[in-house]
């Protein structure tokens, strides 16, 4: 019998994940231990994505800048929380060549420290405020349990980090890039997510609010695509940031940090991938149009072609008339583009081409001189089928529970649960140790109990829970 070219979702997800990424060339496990290598279809899915974050966040003030890689020890001990926060996953450098170095270096794990450190070098009035800058990076956090993509020492990264005059600025702030985040995985992932507050026990490690875009993945986990930050004044304080207002008084500026990172890949993958592979929305589809050639006629392939490039469609000739037909079909599904156009010898002795989707696998036969059109127009269906499917599928599998054990029994079914809870510290770590699940996000949403999940008191808040990548 001949062996299936991916491990099926229902046999073993995670074999199925692995296979998806190694079958259609998107990364390979790196030499130095969690680290990985972005291969070409890879990298170039993650440069659609950030040419398309990047507008977004220039349309908010933010400004792009680079910033270095190595950051003194002593600036992550500034901010108390922080430094305790990160320090199990600190890569520390000591030596430079043959020397000790007088100070410890952390190899970047996130950028408030050095950041804020010019902030308060270059904030000095109320009319250097707002303060909005961006970066493309990489960071290094050391992974015990490395994934491609989901979890690794050393990923690709966008942050951003903002200074204001006020608190009230920076919470507008905090919740405007939430909102450009869910956009962003909405319109351009094909990704519904739910966007809520983290609980204490999951907040960044020195931000007053932490606010989450949580995903469903197809196996019933949650992945985090995205996080925006309140820090308030803690790292102004830390810093000293401070500037002169209108009225000649010294305030301290509230800031804030929010990100995203390759691990949007990852969430790709998992929400649309299917048993064939990769199910990629057009938008980020470095082809979005494979035009195959499968007869000796080259000229009605190459004006085919030229006709979708003209639209601005990407697209992409596949003239390998000495590899199968099946093997190229197989190639295609693999690396998830949207739409095929066959031009077999009978397709085209009849005046026509075959159109198939790689949603849903299904095929359609359409005039040639139309065939161009045709397959612009189904890229926009896709696109909108995608996320009408993501959103059906984190509805469905999203549950109410008013009972800790029914919540400890169904939990590893997969899926997300809405729970009341009463917002203490205790009852967070008992939820925790009790499921091996997590509260993804603090919900505005009508709790289903009046009581506690956990302590039976009264509850404050709706949650939903979930296990996690």
């Amino acid at each position: 019998m001949k062996k299936a070219v991916l491990t099926p979702q229902a046999e073993n997800f995670p074999a199925w994940y692995q296979d998806v990424v190694a079958r259609a060339e998107l990364a390979d496990n790196g030499p130095a231990r969690g680290t990985m290598v972005i291969r070409p279809w890879g990298y170039a899915i993650w440069e659609l994505m950030q040419a398309d974050m990047d507008r977004r966040i220039k349309a908010t003030g933010a400004q792009n800048v680079a910033f270095p890689l190595f950051i003194p020890m002593s600036f992550l001990e500034k901010e108390k929380e922080h430094v305790e926060g990160f320090s199990p996953e600190l890569a520390v450098v000591t030596h430079g060549g043959e020397e000790e170095l007088s100070e410890p270096l952390v190899v970047r794990p996130t950028s408030e420290t050095v950041i804020n450190h010019y902030f308060a070098k270059w904030v000095q009035s109320h009319r250097d405020l707002p303060l909005m800058i961006n970066l493309w990076n990489n960071v290094v956090r050391w992974e015990l349990r490395p994934r491609l993509f989901l979890r690794t020492t050393e990923f690709l990264w966008q942050e951003g980090h903002t200074a204001h005059a006020t608190y009230a600025d920076a919470v507008e702030e905090t919740r405007r890039m939430l909102e450009v985040y869910r956009r962003f995985m909405a319109e351009t992932l094909a990704i519904s997510v739910v966007t809520g507050e983290k609980s204490p026990g999951e907040r960044f490690a020195g931000a007053d609010h932490t606010f989450t875009c949580e995903a469903l993945m197809r196996d019933g986990k949650a992945l985090q695509m995205g996080t925006s930050h309140n820090l308030g004044h803690n790292f102004a304080r830390a810093f000293d940031i401070q500037y002169l207002d209108a009225a000649g008084e010294r305030r301290h500026v509230a800031t804030t940090s929010w990100g995203t990172s390759t691990r949007m890949i990852g969430g790709v993958i998992m929400v649309h991938g299917d048993d064939h592979g990769l199910r990629l929305p057009p938008t980020i589809a470095p082809h979005q149009v494979v035009v195959m050639q499968l007869g000796t006629d080259g000229d009605t392939a190459r004006r085919v072609e030229a006709e979708l490039r003209a639209s601005e469609v990407r697209v992409h000739l596949d003239d390998r008339t000495h590899t199968s037909f099946g093997r190229r079909c197989v190639d295609w599904e693999l690396k998830g583009v949207p739409v095929r156009i066959e031009l077999g010898e009978r397709e085209l002795a009849a005046g026509e081409a075959t159109l198939v989707r790689r949603d849903d696998r299904s095929k359609q036969r359409v005039p040639l001189d139309g065939a161009a059109r045709a397959a612009t127009d189904l890229l926009d269906e896709i696109q909108r089928r995608l996320l009408e499917q993501s959103r059906a599928f984190r509805e469905e599998h999203t549950h109410p529970v008013t009972d800790l054990d029914e919540l400890s029994r169904r939990v590893g079914e997969g899926g997300l649960f809405l729970a009341a809870w009463s917002g203490t510290e205790e009852s967070e770590q008992a939820l925790r140790e009790r499921t091996g699940a997590t509260i993804r996000c603090i919900v505005d949403a009508e709790p289903p109990s009046a009581t506690c999940v956990v302590t039976g008191g009264p509850a404050r808040h709706a949650v939903l829970v979930g296990r996690a990548y």
